[in-house]
């Protein structure tokens, strides 16, 4: 018989799923492990490829990074084409405008500055009110901008609304794991009610999520467990933003979004509503 004392957490951790699946073991719960996506570098991607080379010919006065991978996907391009030494050069002429610290680290190995980070929680907006406080004229100027999985138009519609010209570098993209059974198998168990809390640590988990559970027809029950019972949480503002827009009401996020903190925060709350 089930402890009704110890909830059933879901992780859609993929990258870091025996990790989380440790805390939540270690904070009291019962970890159900369900990978949500795997990370694919775009292998002779023809558009970052391209991007490389204009950066390289002085196109961009001005680069945004938004993650270390991405960051480090986009030298791995130019590394590809014999570039790295000529943009590395090039960068250390070029405004770089950074969302966390995870692109500043790596920066920080090749030995270049940037010129503006974004504060904690690290979003588009505090990016965004960064730059505006920061002086940077970016009317009119021709702006690169490292994605970071999808596609986020509503930060490039505020670039472009102060006159930046916006491409942006798909350095890598997001797809299902190759093997989607425990995926598929979580969202059954969520859907009969049976998980008590689920744990998103990323924005593309959620893509991931509503396309296997609508595809397997579990997504109205899932819906309607987590209105009536089945708790969110979320890793920090960005992930919250995305489950918001998805329709999905978010009852806890971590703050620091670490991924202890989101573990130990999420289950406290649980019990306090026994």
């Amino acid at each position: 018989m089930a402890d009704s004392s110890v909830p059933v957490v879901c992780s859609f951790e993929s990258r870091r799923a025996d990790e989380m699946c440790s805390l939540i073991t270690r904070h009291g719960g019962q970890p159900m492990s369900a990978p949500s996506m795997r990370e694919i570098p775009i292998e002779n991607n023809p558009i970052a490829i391209q991007i490389v080379k204009d950066m390289i010919a002085g196109k961009f006065p001005i680069v945004i990074l938004l993650t270390g991978v991405g960051t480090e996907a986009l030298f791995d391009v130019a590394r590809s084409q014999g570039a790295y030494e000529s943009l590395i050069e090039v960068l250390g002429k070029t405004t770089i405008v950074i969302r966390g610290p995870k692109p500043a680290a790596v920066l920080s190995k090749v030995g270049l500055r940037y010129a503006v980070r974004a504060p904690e929680p690290n979003t588009w907006r505090e990016l965004i009110a960064e730059i505006d406080k920061s002086g940077i004229v970016i009317q009119g100027q021709a702006v690169a901008v490292q994605e970071y999985g999808l596609p986020n138009s509503r930060m490039y519609a505020e670039l472009e609304k102060r006159g930046a010209i916006v491409t942006p570098v798909p350095v890598y993209r997001w797809a299902l794991p190759e093997d989607t059974t425990p995926l598929e198998t979580a969202l059954r168990a969520a859907a009969a009610g049976n998980v008590d809390i689920l744990l998103f640590t990323s924005a593309n988990q959620v893509s991931s999520v509503l396309a296997v559970a609508e595809k397997q027809g579990d997504l109205p029950a899932i819906r309607a467990v987590i209105e009536q019972r089945t708790q969110v949480a979320s890793i920090g503002p960005t992930c919250t933003e995305a489950l918001i827009e998805n329709g999905f009401p978010v009852n806890f996020e971590a703050s620091p979004p670490k991924m202890g903190q989101l573990v130990r925060g999420s289950i406290e709350r649980w019990r306090s509503l026994l």
